[in-house]
């Protein structure tokens, strides 16, 4: 590419591609568990009644992890359209993808009006979610990495990662409001009738202020100079998935196995958390509840079958679980932008390794930090120990993310490359991940969660076989990284 034609075309400044890239995965990611914190708190009471509360959770959580079944999906079609034609046409059209499904969540009606269409409807809503955020990440992450300065392409590929961390405090904190100014006749660390009636439809309603300011912000980006050059050189596919499945098969394999311990652990830290925390620590009080609910309508209650069926969890309120979690969040995304300029320095793969090997560790703690003891405050003290330990490893690990996997592939199947590994990713990690979670918890029968914990570090484990096998992707020049020319076969 000539120096002429290099000048020709408006660079995207700094300022531009970190706000378009933070911006969209923020509202993404916002859209994304503001659904994660309703599945916990809100969906299977109003769409899964079954009677049972683990069965209606169970179902909660099926059609929450049907959405990472859906991105793999999504990335196949955003990435195909993302290396033909680029990525700024692309990123958009997945931002109003998301932010559509997402406001109509808001909008649906409930099991108690039109049955079980309810939960058909919030299932059809929740694949649009999962194929939206397919393509998101990928593109995103291109947009940083692909216009980063030499030496500073994993602090600029940090910036979308810290779309998860603020994208999670943002709908948490929405939906923290929302339960505060509702008035709490059962105390106010519980949910609130009214909430319950419409205040959860919040949320998801006011996401559409936020695609606005995410469709403003992305609309204002040029396309990047190295995109550029793949079309200039002729290296762009007719059909990139072939491509890619052709001659980067490798690089997709390992790429989806060191993403799956980050994707286990967060979802194993936000979710499974959240409901093992928030469930009544003994079974007088779940019974109560549960009496208390079916005389306000809810599914009847059986004390033999409820009894059966019930395992303890901490007991904690929902406002002060969640306050909690947002602490443990911070540090998250504080270490999500510490680890760019470390990678930078050390590399990604060693950091990486270093990361995964404190990730298995921690997987063996978890009846360390999470059983109650006698003292309520020494319980919260460990839990909240638990959850900053866990989102500082959270940070660590999904920071580097941004600049490692687009940097497995060339220009010409980056985008697709890239997403597909993190989405197949999702259906191994995420999708998987809480109901594996609350499978192993109600195993135990007293509400240990330490099967859940050698879960995580058995992730841990597949994760270090794939980082052994990647080769150190700092010094990919991404110039010359293109990537199979026209002429070639695929």
């Amino acid at each position: 590419m000539s120096a002429t034609s290099a000048a020709a075309r408006p660079a995207n400044s700094r300022s531009r591609v970190i706000t378009a890239s933070l911006v969209g995965t923020t509202i993404e990611f916002y859209d994304f568990y503001a659904y994660a914190t309703a599945a916990v708190l809100v969906f299977p009471v109003l769409f899964f009644p079954t009677g049972n509360d683990t069965t209606s959770l169970l179902l909660s959580f099926s059609v929450f992890g049907a959405a990472m079944i859906a991105r793999p999906l999504g990335a196949i079609v955003f990435g195909h359209f993302g290396d033909r034609f680029g990525r700024k046409a692309t990123l958009v059209a997945s931002l109003l993808t998301m932010g559509i499904a997402t406001f109509l969540i808001g909008c649906l009606p409930t099991f108690a009006d039109i049955g079980v269409w309810a939960a058909l409807l919030l299932l059809l809503m929740r694949l649009v979610q999962g194929f939206a955020l397919g393509g998101e990440w990928s593109g995103a992450a291109l947009v940083a990495t692909e216009n980063a300065p030499k030496g500073k392409r994993a602090w600029y590929g940090t910036f979308p990662q810290l779309g998860a961390p603020l994208g999670f405090i943002i709908a948490n904190a929405v939906f923290l409001i929302i339960n505060f100014a509702l008035p709490h006749p059962d105390g106010g660390a519980q949910r609130s009738a009214e909430f319950l009636a419409w205040g959860w439809r919040v949320p998801f309603l006011f996401s559409a202020v936020m695609v606005i300011v995410g469709l403003y912000v992305r609309l204002r980006l040029v396309e990047s100079q190295t995109f550029s050059a793949a079309e200039k050189t002729g290296a762009i596919r007719r059909f990139p998935l072939g491509a890619a499945l052709r001659n980067n098969w490798r690089q997709l394999i390992l790429g989806t196995f060191i993403m799956l311990a980050t994707y286990v652990l967060f979802y194993l830290m936000t979710q499974f958390t959240l409901s093992y925390g928030t469930k009544a620590a003994d079974l007088a009080t779940a019974a109560a509840a549960a009496r208390a609910a079916a005389e306000r309508g809810g599914p009847a209650y059986d004390a033999t079958a409820f009894a059966a069926q019930f395992y303890p969890g901490l007991g904690f309120g929902f406002t002060d679980f969640v306050i909690m979690q947002i602490v443990g969040v911070v540090f998250f995304g504080i270490f999500t932008l510490l680890s760019g300029p470390l990678a930078d320095a050390i590399g990604r793969r060693k950091l990486l390794m270093w990361v995964t090997g404190l990730i298995i560790v921690f997987g063996l703690t978890f009846s360390v930090f999470l059983l109650p003891h006698a003292d309520p405050k020494f319980t919260g003290a460990l839990v909240q120990a638990f959850l900053v330990f866990g989102f500082v490893l959270m940070g660590a690990t999904f920071g580097p993310m941004g600049a490692v996997l687009p940097e497995l592939f060339p220009t010409n199947v980056r985008y697709t490359g890239s997403a597909i590994s993190y989405n197949v990713a999702s259906i191994l990690g995420a999708a998987l991940a809480p109901i594996v979670a609350l499978w192993l918890w109600s195993l135990s029968g007293d509400g240990n969660p330490v099967l859940v914990g050698l879960y995580l570090s058995a992730m841990g484990v597949l994760t270090m076989i794939a980082l052994i096998l990647s080769p150190e992707t700092k010094d990919v020049d991404f110039e010359e990284n293109i990537g199979v020319g026209a002429t070639a076969s695929l």
